[in-house]
């Protein structure tokens, strides 16, 4: 899978946060790090600069509300407990739904832009707490990315 990186960066920070599962934040946190196309979305240095700073803080005082609580924004039901670090409801609803985006697209794998697409959808997931509070205005960053892969399609992206 295209995002296979990313997904192990997310686990990777899961794991170093003492967190059982990886949540919409860390696939955002992931995203952001590895991904010069879902950076190329948002308005400029700045505001990504904002992004990664409060991702950042999420062990250290930003997040803290978050350590031990599973994010279940209703996107998939619950599952039972796993003893190693598994995805959260709602980041693993929004690995199907960028799925389905590529697959609507033609595209057999998912691309780090389709999954910031999902997550910015979900509006009650932990990555879009996190886009609010760095002031991003999550409605026009959707139009945005929309914008931006209806002019791939059409350069033949």
């Amino acid at each position: 899978m295209a995002l296979a990186s990313v997904m192990a960066g997310a686990r990777r920070r899961a794991v170093r946060d003492g967190d059982r599962q990886v949540d919409t934040a860390h696939l955002l946190h992931s995203l952001l790090e590895q991904e010069p196309p879902v950076r190329s979305v948002f308005d400029g240095g700045p505001q990504v600069a904002r992004l990664l700073g409060y991702l950042v803080q999420r062990s250290i005082g930003y997040g803290l509300q978050w350590q031990g609580t599973v994010e279940d924004s209703g996107a998939v039901p619950l599952v039972a407990a796993a003893k190693e670090t598994v995805l959260s409801p709602a980041a693993a609803g929004a690995m199907e739904a960028a799925s389905d985006r590529a697959t609507l697209r033609g595209q057999a794998q998912a691309e780090g832009v389709d999954l910031l697409a999902a997550l910015a959808a979900d509006a009650e997931c932990r990555a879009v707490e996190v886009l609010r509070r760095a002031g991003v205005d999550v409605d026009a960053l959707l139009v945005r990315i929309e914008s931006e892969c209806e002019t791939g399609r059409e350069s033949g992206w």
